[in-house]
C-alpha cells in the first residue's frame, strides 16, 4: 500500500478558519474519496507543534494500492475536479501545498 500525503501550509486569514475547514471537509473530502483507486482518505488537523515546525494547517492522506494506482488517479477528471475545488481553498489562506508518497513499512 502506498500513500499519498498532500501538507498544507500557510495561514488561514483572520475570521476564515471556520470556512476554511468547510469548504475542506463538505467540498474537497467527499471529491478526494472518489479519486479513482482511493483505498481510504485520512484528514488531520494540527493541535500542537514543536516552536521550530514550519506552520501546517492540515495534512490529506489518501491510500492507493501501488503506483499504477496514483497514476491513473491523478489522471482522472476526478483530480481535475479537486483542483478546480481547491481554488476556493486558496482565497481563504496564504500558502501553498505539496505532496510526498510514501511506503507503509509497518502496520
Amino acid at each position: 500500500m502506498l500513500t499519498r500525503s498532500a501538507i498544507f501550509q500557510g495561514t488561514i486569514h483572520p475570521g476564515k478558519e471556520e470556512a476554511f475547514f468547510d469548504l475542506v471537509e463538505n467540498r474537497l473530502l467527499p471529491i478526494w474519496q472518489r479519486m479513482p483507486g482511493a483505498q481510504a482518505v485520512r484528514l488531520f488537523r494540527p493541535i500542537a507543534k514543536d516552536d521550530a515546525a514550519p506552520q501546517v494547517l492540515f495534512v490529506q492522506q489518501i491510500d492507493y494500492p501501488d503506483l499504477t494506482a496514483i497514476d491513473i488517479a491523478l489522471a482522472s477528471p476526478v483530480r481535475d475536479e479537486a483542483v478546480a475545488a481547491s481554488d476556493a481553498l486558496y482565497q481563504l489562506f496564504d500558502g501553498h501545498h505539496y505532496h510526498y508518497i510514501f511506503e507503509k513499512l509497518t502496520d
